[in-house]
């Protein structure tokens, strides 16, 4: 459907792929930055956005995301523009920072009556997270906001940054919040000690969780997701860049080089990326990595290969609902869809996405804005792309343009003991057009006990690799059931790909003798399904044609189609096409 955005006419010669130019970056920042301004509460210090509830950190610090997210955008483009601010957007975020550090409160709900101040960081509280958003903010926009504040606002603000140099983040990506903010104040000479310390800590953190080939976990043992772009990468090359250091942007910028290798080929011909993970609700926070490569000079990727694959990501969303009749960022996929939202999201998360417009710091004269378009990975030819850092196997098709992403690696369970599946981790197959069905069991292999499937748990990578023009991924996992895992039964599982097909092979070790085993394919998108079974056979359709086909090669006895209830964050999805048979046992 058409986005509610007024943006100029497209540019075909220029971007031939999406019609997008820097003027439509611009125009759409602007256009979002103007959707909030209604919503900004006394003096511009909390930015408390409708929804349908609250955070689990209360509506004070969601106040404080709408007002440091927004204000990240707005620090990108008034920076990008070297300053122009016709609009006033610095000014009163100006204002907002001066009420909001004046009196900083451990109230959470606005219950008090305050309207204006900033909650105190504290150890683990989401004020720290948003701190560095206003970090990156007053670094970006320094000449324009900082140096002309008054000296007294100014020790405010910088004594509201510093506490989080010195509280314990959450063990994850969240040991970037504290290193941002070290970076904005060792800048501007506020507690320089602890802030070059955050600097330390922030780098040494992450440096354990490398896993090799451009690839972090975030703090949990395999947790892989697009936290490794919009986090992971992006605050050290941010910092790199506005620091100026050779040597970080030597360490951490060809880090970034080989991840873009990869990550480029995770976007869809529509240029929507792989529907996989946590905080889905970012969106097109899936180009700041892109954009990163760029402000460096350490992408692997062409200036307008890059811009192809920003601006994809930018209009797919926009150009499918992801902004409300109000304009306001909405807290899901294409729209609305809470099956995807976490309980620490509140109604201005969504904002991270303001990372996304990060192209916009570069000149306009840069090629990145210059080059015309050139073709997505994904757009160019058939490709499987093994990556064993991960544990991942990339599938791409160019008469389609769809990505798929074969996991044999992601599971993101915490190491002190299993939790319950999610199934934007655990499923062995996620891609660019469809997300997961909890019910329809889609893209997951189970034993069925008492008729209901175990779990996968976490999950053991047993490598990837190229096997002549086809491609491959294992791993193996102890299934759980009721919370518990099954004694002594393991599941090996092998992805093998070549051009649009995959087989998969399970190998079940320690089942008794006949249990019921259960594979699911894919759920594609269809209110109008066409569903074709016969004998091991399964084939669904959607609306658009997109179709889903499961055959049984060896060992299952019987293939259905099972019910979808309450569809993906794409839609309503048709029945998921499903195999099932007794497990022949040891």
């Amino acid at each position: 459907m058409p986005h509610p955005l007024p943006l100029p006419p497209e540019d075909r010669a220029l971007s031939p792929h999406t019609g997008w130019t820097r003027a439509h970056w611009e125009a759409a920042a602007d256009r979002l930055l103007a959707a909030v301004r209604p919503y900004a509460g006394p003096a511009d210090a909390l930015i408390n956005l409708p929804g349908t509830r609250p955070s689990w950190s209360g509506r004070r610090s969601d106040g404080l995301e709408g007002y440091a997210r927004t204000f990240l955008l707005a620090a990108i483009r008034v920076a990008g523009a070297d300053g122009d601010d016709p609009t006033g957007l610095l000014e009163r975020y100006a204002a907002g920072l001066d009420a909001g550090t004046r009196t900083p409160t451990a109230e959470r709900d606005l219950a008090d009556g305050d309207l204006t101040s900033w909650g105190a960081v504290t150890d683990r509280g989401q004020p720290m997270v948003e701190a560095a958003s206003v970090a990156i903010g007053l670094r970006l926009t320094r000449r324009w906001l900082w140096d002309r504040l008054d000296p007294a606002v100014q020790e405010r603000a910088g004594a509201w940054l510093a506490q989080a140099l010195h509280r314990q983040p959450v063990d994850n990506n969240w040991w970037l919040f504290p290193f941002t903010v070290g970076g904005f104040l060792a800048e501007v000479g506020i507690d320089t000690g602890a802030a070059n310390a955050a600097i330390d800590r922030g780098l040494e953190r992450i440096d354990r969780w490398y896993l090799g080939d451009g690839w972090y976990t975030d703090g949990r043992p395999r947790a892989i997701d697009h936290y490794n772009g919009w986090a992971l990468h992006l605050y050290p090359a941010l910092h790199a860049h506005l620091a100026a250091d050779p040597a970080l942007t030597a360490r951490y910028g060809g880090r970034l080089h080989a991840y873009l290798a990869d990550y480029s080929r995770l976007f869809d011909r529509t240029g929507a990326p792989v529907h996989q993970g946590r905080s889905l609700s970012y969106r097109f926070a899936s180009a700041a990595p892109l954009w990163a490569g760029a402000l460096l000079g350490t992408t692997p990727l062409a200036p307008g290969t890059t811009r192809r694959l920003a601006s994809g990501a930018l209009r797919y969303f926009l150009d499918r609902g992801a902004v409300d009749e109000h304009g306001l960022l909405t807290l899901g996929w294409h729209g609305p869809y809470p099956p995807i939202v976490q309980p620490y999201s509140g109604p201005a998360s969504p904002y991270w996405a303001s990372g996304g417009f990060l192209g916009l710091l570069l000149p306009p004269d840069h090629p990145v804005w210059t080059d015309p378009e050139t073709p997505s990975p994904a757009e160019t030819a058939d490709a499987v792309t093994p990556l064993p850092a991960p544990g991942w196997l990339v599938q791409s098709t160019a008469a389609d343009g769809l990505v798929r992403l074969h996991n044999h690696g992601s599971d993101d369970q915490p190491a002190d003991g299993p939790v319950a599946d999610n199934p934007l981790y655990s499923r062995l197959a996620h891609s660019t057009r469809t997300g997961p069905n909890t019910a329809a069991g889609d893209n997951h292999f189970a034993l069925l006990l008492d008729g209901e499937p175990t779990e996968r748990g976490p999950i053991t990578p047993r490598g990837a690799g190229r096997a002549g023009a086809a491609a491959w991924a294992a791993s193996s996992h102890r299934p759980r059931h009721a919370g518990a895992e099954l004694p002594g039964v393991t599941v090996t599982s092998l992805t093998v790909v070549h051009g649009a097909d995959e087989v998969r092979v399970h190998r079940v070790h320690g089942a008794a003798p006949g249990t019921a085993v259960r594979e699911g394919g894919w759920a594609v998108t269809g209110s109008a399904p066409a569903t074709a079974v016969a004998g091991a056979h399964a084939r669904v359709t959607g609306d658009d044609g997109l179709h889903t086909e499961l055959r049984a090669l060896h060992g299952w006895s019987a293939a259905t189609a099972v019910p979808a209830p309450g569809g993906t964050a794409f839609g309503p999805p048709p029945p998921s096409p499903t195999c099932t048979a007794p497990s022949p046992g040891p």
